[in-house]
């Protein structure tokens, strides 16, 4: 057998490369750790700023329009004096107020109302929400139901409105499965009951008339006279409704006949 020395280089074993000691990480004097925190602190800040913009989007382009409760300020007011306490969704007797998911943006943890599932039927009487807020985003100038604002209600669907089809209205108003409370004065005067419990027997369908919390100020109805139907009738919304969203949410139909526009007074086109 040939030794080593006798082989050719290629058969020769390959030599293996000697570890290199590690290179000793040179520590930073404080001022240069300082620095370094610093320009850390710069990006994530200027991060922060370049995005800080998207949370405007929801609110600017207007993806979600809120019913707010009652006694809210001018919408620009309402969002910077709201400090989303949620006093005033604790206060709710009838738990119509809710807060704002992340997908509002700035308006995040804002309150708001969403009628058709619970509308403010003002079973507190004296504004429950207004005396709770602590800074007056929701106006403590207050004092009764009927000066509230908080939008307009308005017949969307006139023809699919019961009442000017001549049609009566028998048993429950949204079904037994439906979870939204309102007072019925004539039940008992201090608790809001389930819809789900009580049942309607109308000739003519006028239950959001009759379920409105202000009066014939804000909701009447009046007869359809290009109509020949003996009880034709339609409902008219007055300048007494203050947008409490209660008619939106007792209507039979879906989906509702009448709504309510926020922020909508009345006069306006």
């Amino acid at each position: 057998m040939a030794d080593a020395e006798t082989q050719p280089e290629s058969e020769k074993p390959a030599k293996q490369p000697k570890n290199k000691p590690a290179k000793k990480r040179r520590r930073l004097s404080r001022k240069q750790e300082g620095r370094r925190q610093l320009l850390r602190a710069g990006l994530v800040a200027g991060a922060l700023l370049a995005l800080q913009p998207l949370a405007f989007l929801p609110v600017v382009r207007k993806w979600r329009s809120r019913l707010r409760p009652p006694g809210a300020l001018e919408e620009s007011k309402f969002l910077a004096a709201c400090i989303k306490c949620g006093q005033c969704v604790q206060v709710c007797p009838v738990q119509a107020i809710h807060l704002a998911d992340a997908d509002e943006g700035l308006g995040v943890g804002v309150p708001y109302i969403e009628a058709r599932s619970q509308a403010c039927d003002f079973s507190c009487d004296a504004l429950s929400c207004v005396l709770a807020c602590p800074t007056g985003a929701l106006s403590h100038d207050l004092k009764t139901k009927e000066e509230v604002r908080m939008g307009l209600a308005r017949l969307a669907r006139p023809e699919a409105c019961l009442a000017r089809r001549a049609k009566g209205f028998r048993g429950r108003a949204r079904g037994s499965d439906f979870h939204g409370r309102l007072r019925y004065e004539e039940i008992d005067r201090w608790n809001p009951l389930p819809v789900a419990e009580v049942d309607y027997d109308r000739k003519v369908c006028d239950l959001c008339v009759i379920e409105c919390p202000i009066g014939e100020t804000a909701l009447r109805l009046e007869p359809l006279h290009d109509f020949t139907g003996e009880y034709s009738m339609t409902p008219v919304v007055g300048e007494g409704c203050v947008g409490c969203g209660a008619c939106e949410m007792i209507c039979p139909q879906d989906p509702p006949c009448i709504v309510v526009d926020e922020r909508k007074a009345w006069g306006q086109t």
